[in-house]
């Protein structure tokens, strides 16, 4: 099942794609989608939902980020093998953890802002895995039961914040507009496989990355394993799982978002994102 937000910024109504494609409003049965209500079992009960019975939106307008808040905004770095390379570094040991601030989140296609000051701001196209059930001290054989969904997320990356003004990696990854996520929060039960999803990005029709996940140096199911021996992560907690390579910081010359640019990224079955820089 696909469940989206639509509506305009802070007036976002939950719905679901039915079977020909077409917007249902389930504002009467849920009132938004974080924390609890994307759980294992409460998407569970929605999926069950015949769809028939509900509204159909005939003009949703602006599609959100495909949840309202998430509790923690978790990201891996250096994940895919090729990146590690263009960046000049080694492949880790174990997986990189850095955190996005939640203020971050952004609706897929509403426009991507350069902060104040930036001089470096850059594109990763990555999956996101949704948490539906509490996962603390897991193997790796059980990690996936936790995962309620998958969403296509850019780690929008400001990389002289990132690196070069000291201390951790946060500030260069919490910009307002820099964790755009959607349009789509697809159920677990349709990606049976998280390690063979293609995702690819393009800037101003260019392609700049085109990969599968297959290339990643830690699995889905390895990352939550991992995180879970340091922390308990709750269901509506998001991991963007690391970009392929191709971002700006790996080109020679490097090369950066400019205003007017305008991005494009999909992950394999969970939609299309288009935004706008300004």
């Amino acid at each position: 099942m696909k469940f989206l937000r639509f509506g305009e910024l802070g007036a976002e109504r939950p719905g679901l794609l039915d079977g020909e494609g077409r917007i249902r409003d389930l504002s009467d049965v849920v009132m938004d989608f974080a924390g609890p209500t994307v759980s294992n079992e409460a998407l569970a009960e929605l999926a069950a939902i015949d769809a028939e019975t509900l509204p159909l939106v005939a003009e949703p307008g602006r599609i959100g980020a495909c949840l309202a808040h998430v509790p923690n905004f978790f990201c891996i770095g250096l994940n895919y093998a090729k990146h590690a390379a263009e960046s000049g570094l080694d492949a880790p040991d174990e997986p990189i953890l850095f955190s996005k601030a939640s203020s971050a989140l952004s609706g897929p296609n509403d426009p991507v802002f350069i902060p104040r000051g930036s001089h470096k701001t850059d594109w990763e196209v990555e999956l996101g895995v949704v948490i539906g059930r509490e996962a603390s001290y897991v193997s790796e054989a059980e990690a996936l039961s936790h995962v309620s969904g998958y969403c296509v997320v850019n780690d929008v990356s400001e990389r002289s914040f990132q690196m070069d003004r000291g201390g951790q990696w946060i500030k260069g990854k919490s910009a307002p507009t820099f964790g755009p996520v959607g349009p789509w929060l697809v159920s677990a039960d349709e990606v049976p496989d998280p390690q063979a999803l293609g995702l690819s990005l393009t800037l101003n029709g260019e392609v700049m990355q085109d990969s599968t996940t297959a290339d990643m140096i830690f699995s889905v199911a390895r990352i939550i394993s991992h995180l879970s021996q340091f922390m308990i992560l709750q269901p509506g907690d998001i991991i963007a799982t690391g970009t392929p390579s191709g971002v700006g910081m790996g080109q020679r010359p490097q090369r950066f978002l400019r205003s007017g640019d305008v991005m494009e990224l999909t992950v394999e079955g969970l939609g299309t994102q288009r935004q706008e820089v300004r």
